[in-house]
């Protein structure tokens, strides 16, 4: 039997084989604290925006990586970022986490997303154990009207984005969709086909989605004219399927019934079909149904559903760019960006019955 020794490196010369910030910097023709700046969040923005591609592009090929503690204790950031949001199981949620992750991870930073669901109580022990483990910013999905963790954040002094809600005193930045236009388009779409008997199922009120988009609904009901007795509103205390049946089932036991009903969310307008079909009656030819936000696969069901669409990525996208300024600069200016709504018509709404 032969025995081959010297065949493999050794623990040291595999060690010693890593390549190094030096390593990167000959391959690039840069000086080392170059790459340093070029592959830190903090730091990039420092680097010609074609000189960090190529030293990005040269620590991938020699499989260099970061020491992401040894930076930490360098720089005083994590590289990481907290999301909050209000309930992961949500279809509507993960298009934006996925906008904040995208404009994260290209500046290098990891996110730890936190499933807040409905327990408000939550969310400020949440915020803090965030901050406890070094977190370089926030981004809250999760926010009240007039919540209490906003002055908790700003009192931390920790760069907070909101991203689909906002607070009633704009104290943060924030990143909406114009609440208010989507339900304009709404009612507007269920008029111009002919509907003057409408009901809303508003979210909860203590929320700016909810809030914003009630007032919206109430608004372009009375600038079409429609009169007090024929628009009506029932409130779902939480954006759930259950919460918008039961919503939809009190609408529709009323003596003079709506023929559309306008829901502040997409769960919703789901549990508004289950009302229909708990009632024996059909969508959209009893009574078209509107939803919002276009979450995922709407356009599936049967019918297929007419909603408002909000550009969630995008908000994502934005709420992400918001707070990588804030972190770069805690000074920056606080900004609130509104992206504009858009009505995409399906088949379950059509003219109401003569």
């Amino acid at each position: 039997m032969v025995h081959k020794t010297g065949t493999g490196p050794s623990t040291k010369q595999a060690f010693s084989s890593r390549p190094t910030i030096k390593d990167v910097a000959a391959k690039c023709g840069v000086h080392p604290s170059t790459v340093s700046r070029a592959l830190s969040p903090a730091m990039s923005h420092l680097v010609a925006t074609d000189v960090a591609k190529r030293i990005r592009a040269a620590a991938a090929t020699l499989g260099y990586q970061v020491n992401v503690a040894a930076a930490g204790l360098r720089t005083g950031r994590s590289g990481l970022i907290g999301v909050l949001a209000p309930d992961i199981a949500d279809p509507g949620f993960p298009p934006i986490l996925s906008g904040v992750t995208e404009t994260l991870g290209a500046e290098g930073y990891a996110t730890i997303v936190v499933d807040v669901g409905t327990d408000c109580s939550r969310e400020q022990e949440m915020v803090d154990r965030l901050i406890a483990r070094g977190v370089d910013g926030l981004v809250l999905a999760t926010v009240t009207l007039n919540d209490p963790v906003i002055g908790h954040c700003i009192a931390a002094s920790v760069p907070v984005v909101l991203v689909n809600r906002t607070d009633a005193g704009r104290r943060l930045s924030a990143v909406v969709t114009d609440d208010e236009a989507g339900m304009r388009l709404a009612v507007e779409h269920l008029i111009a086909l002919g509907h003057i008997r409408i009901g809303h199922i508003a979210g909860p009120q203590d929320v700016s989605t909810g809030a914003l988009r009630r007032t919206g609904f109430k608004a372009a009901a009375a600038r079409a004219g429609l009169s007090a007795h024929n628009t009506m509103i029932a409130i779902a205390p939480a954006y759930t399927r259950e919460e918008g049946r039961q919503a939809a089932l009190r609408l529709l036991d009323r003596k003079l019934a709506p023929t559309a009903i306008v829901a502040a969310n997409d769960l919703l307008a789901l549990g508004i079909y289950d009302a229909l079909s708990e009632r024996g009656l059909n969508c959209p030819a009893d009574v078209s149904v509107v939803g919002h936000n276009d979450m995922p696969y709407v356009d599936m069901l049967s019918p297929p559903l007419t909603t408002v669409r909000i550009a969630q990525r995008k908000m994502g996208n934005q709420a992400a760019r918001l707070l990588l300024d804030q972190i770069a600069d805690p000074t920056a200016r606080r900004e609130r960006l509104v992206l504009e709504p858009s009505l995409i018509v399906r088949t379950s709404t059509v003219p109401p019955k003569r």
